[in-house]
């Protein structure tokens, strides 16, 4: 019988208790042989071959039942309900092999030489040389130009933040844009993912300067406000490159829906990020010591600190990618438990 008109029977085969008004979503569809037969073919029957025609139906996972039509177990972006860590893992890990070429000149460009170039920045504005120079001559009043110093150096930190934050934006958008496009095995280029990037970083900025604002305030109320915003609020980066329209509720509504699961998602991928930070700031502090308080002080100790400088922003290259795809690839996940999706699916939400 056509899937499409009204059944007036169940189909040949069928077992006893057939329910014609029951939703298809985790069964197997009308028309599927009996045990002892592989239904569908293994990789699932070919689009607009299968039972109902326009999609292809999947054995799954949940209770021995079957994925609707529009997800693939073996789609290389959207974990699919009941795949577990190890499918999340796994796409994580696929990304990062498929997109690394691209990945790294565009965390390059737009993560890793914007903070060295700050990093450097800052040492050459820190008075804190000045400083010290002054308390040694046992001087009790405040060093000369002590504000106009304090408040140089806040200047370039803050303003120098938001320019880099701007950047960062332009990468991540143009890193989700590769990482989707490759999933369904699209061609990608370096200039056009900036091109991409840059059309979509001054929205994504701006959430993203809102969210830190909300995040740092959380913060202040004991810390551990802030920690679950930074949680929350986790995925709407990834709403609003998607689906361009509420990424505050949009992420709110996700980790409360399914709470366990993106906790954990974001949490390893939280721990990532610290542990590599955390390991590039500390050899770089470490590295800097020998140069003393005033490290621009003479050429050869100059580009000794800037080299320093540079070796640290790059340790911190592995936090950069875990955090673009294991975000992605969380939020892609999410999607598959509102409703079927898929990687093709996402790249045309895209754009």
């Amino acid at each position: 019988p056509d899937p499409s008109g009204p059944a007036e029977g169940p189909p040949p085969g069928t077992p006893a208790g057939w329910d014609p008004g029951a939703p298809p979503a985790w069964g197997p569809p009308p028309g599927a042989p009996l045990q002892g037969w592989v239904f569908p073919p293994t990789g699932g029957y070919p689009i607009g071959a299968g039972p109902y025609g326009g999609q292809p139906w999947y054995p799954g996972p949940p209770a021995g039942g079957w994925y609707p039509p529009g997800l693939d177990p073996a789609d290389q972006l959207v974990t699919p309900p009941g795949a577990g860590l190890s499918g999340w893992f796994d796409r994580c890990v696929g990304a990062v092999r498929r997109g690394w070429r691209l990945l790294l000149p565009i965390l390059l460009l737009t993560q890793v030489l914007p903070a060295a170039v700050l990093s450097v920045l800052s040492l050459g504005l820190d008075p804190s040389a000045k400083w010290e120079t002054t308390a040694v001559e046992g001087s009790t009043s405040l060093p000369d130009n002590f504000l106009i110093d304090l408040a140089t150096v806040f200047l370039v930190v803050i303003g120098g933040s938001l320019l880099i934050g701007l950047v960062q934006a332009v990468g991540w958008a143009a890193g989700t844009w590769v990482i989707t496009r490759q999933a369904v095995g699209e061609p990608v280029r370096l200039g056009d993912a900036l091109r991409y990037g840059l059309r979509r970083a001054l929205g994504l900025w701006g959430w993203t300067l809102l969210i830190s604002v909300i995040v740092g305030l959380g913060i202040c109320f004991c810390v551990l406000p802030g920690v679950y915003l930074a949680f929350a609020l986790s995925m709407a980066g990834p709403v609003y490159l998607f689906e361009r329209q509420n990424p505050i509720g949009r992420s709110f509504r996700m980790f409360h829906d399914r709470l366990g699961l993106l906790l954990g998602r974001v949490a390893l991928v939280a721990a990532v990020v610290i542990v590599g930070t955390l390991v590039a700031s500390v050899l770089e502090g470490v590295g800097s010591a020998p140069f003393g308080v005033d490290p621009l002080a003479t050429p050869g100790s100059a580009i000794g600190v800037v080299l320093v400088t540079a070796v640290g922003a790059l340790l911190a290259l592995p936090a950069h990618f875990a955090q673009l795809v294991g975000l992605l690839v969380t939020y892609a996940e999410q999607r598959a438990h509102e409703r079927p999706v898929n990687a093709a699916g996402l790249a045309g939400e895209l754009g």
